[in-house]
């Protein structure tokens, strides 16, 4: 593949600073890259800032999904280790939101001189309970929000969307991620909620060996604080901050101290 394809397949967007410490914002499931739109200005003020759409999300080449490839979450640490080999990136700082937190942990490990730190927003390794730890979800409750999803997807997405926000004095929030849901094609969404809901990377966690830092917030239904504080003991020299921020997405709902920890650690 050509590194036009790459880029026209991925949406890459390059702005920001050149020659400045690079930032990649890395979106979550059922997103794409609209939604660091409040944060995203603010880190290229300083930062030369990648963006980028998954393949089958955004304005993304639809055309070159394959249901193998994004399967597992492999085949989205593809995408951001092709879009670095294009643009020759080096020392990144991989931001990553919600699952695009264990994609960058999958993507160091496999090139690890292409980043320079992570940034893990509300991480999740294993969304559900197993013996001693809690991932928030017991197996029915996911068994029960997969089979909701896949059978009425727009539905699911105009109920769920506003949960995972958490800001009912702010409705537009929840209406601009129900509106991103909204433009992932059903069957693309299917698969990629099965490969995000029923991973499991914690084993994968030990092998970080670079800064990183884990951002999560006072009050989140999708990665509660039981399952940062898991993520923090089980990341060698890790750190940990929370943010004045509830619900899933803070790059929306207090975009400005989500900037503005990226931006502190990534300067460091």
């Amino acid at each position: 593949m050509s590194g036009m394809e790459v880029r026209i397949r991925n949406n890459v967007v390059v702005t920001g600073q050149p020659g400045a410490p690079i930032v990649m914002l890395a979106h979550g499931f059922g997103c794409d890259q609209s939604l660091w739109r409040l944060v995203a200005p603010a880190l290229a003020e300083e930062f030369q800032v990648v963006l980028f759409d998954y393949v089958g999300s955004g304005r993304s080449d639809v055309s070159a999904w394959r249901e193998e490839r994004y399967a597992s979450l492999d085949g989205y640490a593809d995408d951001v280790l092709d879009i670095c080999r294009e643009l020759d990136l080096r020392d990144v700082v991989f931001v990553g939101h919600s699952v695009s937190s264990m994609v960058g942990v999958l993507a160091a490990a496999r090139e690890p001189l292409r980043f320079g730190k992570l940034v893990l927003l509300v991480p999740s390794p294993c969304y559900i309970d197993e013996g001693d730890y809690r991932g928030g979800f017991s197996a029915a409750d996911i068994d029960e929000l997969l089979d909701s999803l896949e059978s009425n997807y727009l539905g699911w997405s105009a109920t769920m969307a506003p949960i995972i926000v958490n800001a009912p004095d702010r409705p537009e929030l929840g209406q601009e991620l129900t509106d991103s849901f909204c433009r992932t094609d059903p069957a693309v969404a299917r698969v990629f909620a099965r490969t995000t809901f029923l991973s499991d990377n914690r084993e994968d966690l030990a092998s970080v060996k670079m800064p990183t830092l884990i951002l999560e917030c006072r009050q989140d239904m999708i990665a509660p604080p039981e399952v940062g504080a898991y993520v923090h003991a089980a990341i060698p020299g890790s750190r940990i901050v929370t943010l004045d921020a509830v619900g899933h997405c803070p790059q929306l709902s207090a975009p400005e101290v989500t900037a503005a920890a990226i931006a502190s650690f990534a300067r460091d």
